[in-house]
């Protein structure tokens, strides 16, 4: 699925973000960082996960680990997801086409009740400080996690 592997350095990325600023590569290097992409805001899997890292955002600060979720969402329905759910992990707008979940492979056909259409995977990167990849969980399953990146992020 993803076309990038461990080792490989993560991509170039500019997305906005919906206080209506901008967040890049350059703005996670320095420490490790963890970014995990989901379909869709205010659905119940995708809630979930990012209630979940919220709730340990802390123990990643901690642990000198940040937080970006993304989505192809707009900056407004993030804003919202934001103050619904008292979320403070950040989250970042993909580009509609050619953005780094495309980059990355984890936006892409995926079906549904017989349907075929285009989709989020729910996919999960450890980046080093440097930006290499440590680590990557494709098709993430939401239960436990947000737990097992921290691990992860803590051993690495």
């Amino acid at each position: 699925m993803s076309t990038y592997d461990v080792g490989d350095a993560f991509p170039d990325f500019s997305m906005e973000t919906p206080d209506g600023g901008t967040v890049t590569k350059a703005d996670l290097s320095g420490a490790k960082a963890v970014v995990f992409f989901y379909p869709k805001d205010n659905t119940p899997g995708c809630t979930t996960e990012a209630k979940d890292f919220s709730a340990l955002k802390g123990e990643f600060d901690k642990a000198g680990v940040r937080l970006l979720g993304v989505s192809k969402d707009s900056p407004k329905k993030h804003h919202n997801f934001i103050a619904k759910h008292a979320l403070t992990v950040d989250l970042a707008t993909d580009a509609e086409e050619g953005g780094l979940s495309d980059e990355l492979g984890v936006w892409t056909e995926k079906q549904m009740y017989g349907k075929t259409f285009l989709g989020m995977v729910r996919s999960t990167y450890l980046l080093a400080g440097d930006g290499t990849i440590l680590r990557i969980w494709p098709k993430v399953k939401v239960k436990g996690h947000a737990e097992e990146v921290l691990e992860a992020a803590r051993g690495a």
